[in-house]
């Protein structure tokens, strides 16, 4: 049978040309600074996000649990929107690691900087933990895959400067954002202070994140990395899939994109689904059945049935995510079977 695996972007495999970059790659021990393949990693992620160092981790939760480290203090609150990725996915490692908590404004994965002074706690307050930092996910995953208006990001960054506070961009998928913007890595990464991106999704790449910032600030991240077990030695093997990605699988992302909103066109307006094409921007599809209609499980199992693997993302809200694994016949094959489990014709 035809299986085609919707479920994420991480679920795609290394093509054959990034597994021979992989396996002759230069290597050498990256705790002494020695692997020269991690080294160009860093730099060229550095440079291409305008950056002054980098630093390649493990996967893009580390990325985000380090970034809180360094830029908090046990007890402080952060302000991110809702449905955020430090808040949903990540095992509650930010209260466990760094003993955040997390004021949720806007909507939708969205905020202005009007929802950021709203929420602010001044330090030294006899109540209330001090505000921070901020952070922003672009493209945001739970918002459906919408990229983060960069007007906002612009003004949300300021007023945190002007707060006092540090700025964090959760960029997981920023690969997609400019993608989907036509704005640099760079423009996009500008107002923040630090700024991670995932390798292992949109670039089809099997593991790895890189955090960038000033030069003394990925120095703390080098501490944070090895306190949370992320230190590796000859990682070059995987710095080189990076590498391979960034030449042959970043420009390619708009096919993604085409594919996904063929996929929401077809699901849109059918009879007990509720999908909202403004949101599909990029290459994810969330939708959300309504009362009385089939519920997200029930979905997922009858798609699998037929050969589509997505995601139960709530008790009534589907994802599905496209990527370099699968072709444009291949979704339109699932969107077919979508439609069908649907009940629609």
């Amino acid at each position: 049978m035809t299986r085609i695996d919707l479920r994420s972007d991480t679920v795609t495999r290394p093509s054959e040309g990034m597994r021979q970059a992989m396996a002759a790659a230069p290597v050498g021990d990256d705790q002494y600074g020695e692997d020269p393949s991690v080294n160009r990693l860093q730099e060229r992620i550095a440079d291409l996000l305008g950056k002054e160092a980098a630093l390649f981790v493990p996967s893009g939760t580390m990325a985000n649990q380090i970034g809180l480290k360094i830029l908090t203090r046990p007890g402080d609150e952060v302000v991110l929107g809702d449905g955020g990725h430090i808040v949903w996915h990540e095992a509650g490692a930010g209260a466990a690691n760094s003993g955040v908590q997390f004021a949720v404004v806007g909507r939708g994965g969205l905020f202005t900087a009007a929802d950021l002074r709203a929420a602010y706690k001044p330090p030294g307050h006899i109540v209330f933990p001090p505000t921070t930092l901020v952070a922003v996910e672009n493209t945001h995953n739970r918002g459906g895959g919408v990229v983060f208006p960069q007007q906002d990001a612009v003004a949300i960054c300021a007023a945190a400067r002007e707060l006092g506070m540090a700025s964090y961009l959760d960029g997981a998928r920023l690969f997609n954002t400019a993608a989907a913007s036509g704005r640099s890595l760079a423009a996009l990464a500008a107002p923040f202070d630090v700024v991670s991106v995932a390798l292992s999704k949109g670039l089809g790449c099997p593991v790895g994140s890189v955090i960038a910032g000033h030069r003394e600030v990925i120095s703390h991240a080098v501490r944070a990395r090895r306190m949370f077990g992320g230190a590796m030695r000859q990682s070059g093997i995987l710095a080189a899939a990076g590498l391979w990605a960034l030449d042959h699988n970043f420009e390619r992302l708009v096919e993604d994109h085409a594919n996904a909103r063929l996929l929401a066109e077809r699901l849109a307006g059918l009879r007990g689904v509720s999908l909202d094409l403004e949101t599909v921007q990029s290459n994810i599809v969330i939708f959300r059945m309504e009362e009385g209609a089939p519920d997200a499980a029930t979905i997922v199992a009858r798609a699998q049935e037929l050969g589509v693997l997505v995601s139960a993302f709530a008790a009534r809200t589907v994802r599905a995510v496209t990527h370099l694994d699968v072709s444009r016949a291949d979704c339109e094959f699932a969107a077919d079977r979508l439609v069908q489990v649907l009940g629609g014709r």
